[in-house]
């Protein structure tokens, strides 16, 4: 598999569609009202502020996820997804380490990420990858299907 992992406007066909499929997703996963934090805006992933990352297969959109830079040392994971028919080949991480790479050049020292309880696989990718569990923050406060988990660069 040739896989391709290029910045892509948040606004554009292909993030709509890799956003939509990754909502939709975790709106059945976590139907108890107030548990899907689904909210990125376009300027929180412009350059110098943070990223918005695609991976491609075969010229395929198949996988996301994004980069927010909270304040000068601290830099928020979201949208991770892998299209299903696609997991367990490695594009997860492929997306995590492009976005670390991207935390580090716009001098991130941390990064900091909420998952949810029924994500055994990403809880499992975080934690092979560095990232140890840490107390809620932000948004996810108020969540009891919420995991946040940080990793320093």
């Amino acid at each position: 598999m040739t896989l391709v992992i290029r910045r892509e406007p948040l606004n554009s066909a292909v993030a709509h569609e890799l956003i939509t499929a990754l909502n939709t997703e975790l709106a059945a996963m976590y139907p108890e009202p107030g548990a899907t934090h689904f909210r990125l805006d376009p300027e929180e992933v412009a350059e110098g502020r943070g990223a918005f990352m695609v991976a491609l297969s075969q010229a395929i959109p198949v996988g996301c996820g994004a980069l927010r830079v909270i304040d000068a040392r601290t830099a928020e994971l979201k949208r991770m997804y892998v299209a299903p028919a696609v997991r367990g080949q490695g594009i997860a991480g492929a997306v995590l380490e492009a976005l670390e790479t991207e935390a580090r050049r716009l001098g991130v020292q941390q990064l900091v990420l909420e998952t949810g309880i029924r994500q055994l696989a990403a809880l499992a990718l975080y934690r092979r990858t560095g990232y140890q569990p840490i107390p809620p923050f932000g948004e996810y406060v108020a969540s009891p299907t919420s995991v946040c988990l940080a990793k320093d660069l």
